[in-house]
């Protein structure tokens, strides 16, 4: 099974990600790319109204390139963010209209991102909840802008709950879920998932 968890920033996906494998030791955990590419790599990668095409394009590609290693439903992995996830952020920040990001741009990344689809099984959104709100946390990574994260959870929404760029043709497309609740219970979510696949499988 390769899932792959998306979402807004801060929301705790980094955690669902990490328990997972804690849980699950025969599962691969693939890095968020920023932290791959920014934290641990060469480049200098900026948020918000400051993403231009170079920061939010070598991180789609270097995680689509990473989804293309898993050929196989059998291979087990979990990806920390998927291809969807810079299509939110570039839309946010076409809206600004302060980089080169524009509308084109974004709908340049739309054929990549359906393509790579195919490669993932499950697709895991956490979406910002009234019910279980997360605290944000200066750890001198994430921005710390609850106006920002809110307004690229509503991109996400529109993609995963209407269909916005439409990504999920029907045939090839993964499963999609929203994961909600406590740690525990997103994890329980994941699981209930593949307990199902097993038993039809």
């Amino acid at each position: 099974m390769r899932i792959a968890v998306s979402g807004s920033h801060s929301l705790g996906k980094s955690t669902i990600v990490n328990d997972w494998v804690s849980a699950h030791p025969e599962y691969a955990r693939e890095e968020e790319p920023y932290r791959a590419l920014s934290l641990h790599g060469p480049y200098e990668i900026r948020f918000r109204d400051e993403s231009t095409r170079l920061h939010n394009g070598i991180q789609l590609y270097y995680n689509i390139s990473r989804i293309h290693r898993y050929a196989s439903q059998q291979d087990r992995v979990i990806f920390d963010r998927a291809p969807i996830d810079y299509i939110a952020y570039s839309q946010y920040t076409a809206d600004q209209g302060t980089t080169d990001i524009d509308q084109s741009f974004v709908e340049s990344m739309i054929p990549a991102v359906r393509e790579s689809l195919d490669r993932i099984d499950l697709l895991a959104f956490v979406p910002r909840s009234d019910e279980w709100p997360v605290i944000l946390e200066n750890d001198g990574i994430r921005p710390v802008d609850e106006a920002y994260r809110d307004s690229v959870d509503d991109i996400f929404k529109q993609i995963y709950r209407h269909g916005r760029f439409g990504l999920f043709p029907g045939r090839g497309s993964p499963r999609v879920i929203e994961l909600v609740g406590p740690p525990q219970q997103r994890i329980a979510q994941i699981g209930k998932v593949l307990s199902d696949v097993h038993a039809s499988g």
